[in-house]
């Protein structure tokens, strides 16, 4: 029985989860003996995933990211059991079939499938890291929504921390001209400290991370300055004293140019400082206030504006995944 203090809305939800959660698993499994056949896999995962739907998760989905496009409305934890149920029976199987079945989710009219492929992209970007690269870019430039950019962070961090140079292309998306992608360096950087708690928590994390959000901070785009604030609360937890001197330098410049869009990010940010510090921080910022229609004072968005028609944010073409 649930306590007295849960919603009827929260029952609701776990309790269709819980009826759910092994018929989830099930497919998981049953999806492993297609791996060798995309078409099939992406039918019965289709077919699976309309009977796991909820109606009403369906409505909330589309009021919390509006214009998310076309999606089942499965709740998230009965995703993580299909993907649960996939990894336990693929567990010590070789993974280099699977970069053309993930092509093919990644090309399904649902969302759903594509955050399943999400999931088999974890493990692809280690087994075979340059072609899923290839495959997470493109799915990068294909999100339009906030929820498929933060599902996306999580195999983009793994690929992040096994080759450090991959910090070079999050750098170029600072200047994509999608906010999606920009909110993708923003959502990135927040969850590697959560992917593996000693190498996402290295000193250089916070050094790479702390670079990007310099460059970005400053945004007018809410969804892109949700992601920075998130990042930074996570940098905080890597490197409380270096994340300190960062917000203390950006709260200087906002207050001394009324950036209103900077103190949003800043203020957001600071739940994970020294009470000391985030006082003096908030005090610094007084009365500074995003203003609706201000243009975006981050040095991502200067540089970009200086090339212009330049090739900053351009899409460039893919190599064969074969």
């Amino acid at each position: 029985m649930m306590p007295a203090s849960v919603s009827p809305t929260t029952a609701r939800a776990t309790d269709f989860v819980a009826a759910h959660r092994v018929g989830a698993e099930n497919l998981g499994r049953r999806l492993a003996d297609d791996v060798g056949d995309p078409d099939a896999f992406a039918a019965h995962l289709r077919q699976g995933l309309a009977r796991l739907a909820d109606p009403a998760y369906l409505a909330g989905q589309r009021r919390v990211a509006p214009g998310i496009g076309q999606i089942h409305g499965v709740r998230w934890p009965l995703i993580e059991g299909v993907k649960r149920g996939f990894r336990g029976a693929t567990r010590g199987e070789r993974t280099s079939s699977w970069l053309f079945l993930v092509d093919r989710l990644l090309g399904e009219p649902e969302l759903e499938a594509r955050w399943v492929a999400f999931g088999l992209l974890e493990r692809l970007v280690v087994d075979d890291t340059e072609r899923a690269w290839q495959l997470l870019r493109r799915a990068a430039r294909d999100a339009s929504d906030w929820i498929t950019v933060d599902s996306l962070a999580h195999p983009v961090g793994t690929g992040v921390l096994n080759e450090a140079y991959r910090w070079a292309e999050l750098e170029q998306l600072v200047y994509s001209p999608s906010r999606w992608e920009r909110r993708l360096v923003g959502s990135t950087i927040a969850t590697i400290p959560f992917i593996e708690h000693r190498r996402g928590r290295l000193p250089e994390v916070a050094g790479h991370g702390l670079g990007l959000i310099r460059e970005l901070i400053g945004d007018a785009e809410p969804d892109v300055q949700k992601a920075l604030a998130w990042a930074l609360r996570s940098m905080a937890l890597v490197d409380r004293a270096a994340t300190t001197r960062f917000l203390d330098h950006e709260s200087t410049i906002a207050a001394e140019n009324e950036d209103g869009q900077r103190a949003w990010v800043i203020r957001d940010a600071m739940l994970k400082l020294d009470p000391a510090d985030a006082a003096r921080i908030r005090t610094r910022l007084g009365g500074v206030r995003r203003r609706p229609g201000a243009p975006p004072t981050s040095r991502a968005s200067e540089t970009a504006s200086r090339f212009g028609a330049g090739l900053l944010g351009r899409p460039m073409p893919e190599a064969p995944l074969g």
